[in-house]
């Protein structure tokens, strides 16, 4: 099948309005970056399988990169809760990991539920440079330490950190606590 020509400008466009390098997208879609280079720029012919690797490499839909509309398409995509979901939890040390976002964001932007028992703690190494996360509390209160920095949260409460050095959360109460994180990752951390 031959693909419209529109598509290497499609690729483009969306990697470019979303941050990407090539080497992010070629990571993500499987196909080379030196071919996703040529792609872009109209010197091949790239097959429906390739570009069906590089729609899922930009989280879009096919038909995203294969129609000529100027207009982004806009997402609404829905992550139903599976029945299968004990999968996408951890339990250890008295804390439960509940991953919230799809497999297909990993190392994007990653949502987790995490429940503490009573003097609990999640101490974790650094993550790649320029690596954000967001904490709000949903229950209980929490210590957190980033580097020399340390917080007391309590429920409602909001903090932003760099977590590229070592950090961690505690649950120095008897009560459980809950806590949402948001992992996001620096798009040029490679």
């Amino acid at each position: 099948m031959h693909t419209p020509p529109m598509i290497g400008k499609n690729i483009q466009r969306i990697r470019s309005a979303r941050k990407l390098t090539l080497n992010v997208l070629s990571e993500r879609s499987g196909v080379s970056k030196a071919m996703l280079s040529q792609i872009e720029s109209d010197k091949v012919n790239p097959t429906v399988a390739t570009v069906w690797k590089i729609a899922r490499g930009l989280n879009v839909e096919l038909n995203d990169l294969l129609e000529a509309d100027d207009e982004p398409k806009r997402i609404f995509s829905l992550n139903p809760a599976a029945e299968d979901a004990a999968k996408l939890e951890k339990k250890q040390d008295g804390i439960t990991i509940r991953v919230l976002s799809p497999l297909s964001m990993v190392e994007e932007l990653e949502m987790y539920l995490l429940t503490f028992e009573p003097h609990a703690a999640l101490v974790s190494e650094p993550h790649f440079p320029g690596t954000q996360e967001y904490l709000t509390i949903v229950k209980g209160t929490v210590k957190v330490t980033v580097g020399d920095n340390t917080a007391e949260l309590k429920r409602g409460d909001f903090l932003m950190y760099h977590c590229d050095t070592d950090h961690a959360i505690y649950n120095d109460s008897n009560q459980p606590a809950i806590v949402h994180m948001v992992v996001r990752f620096s798009p040029d951390r490679r």
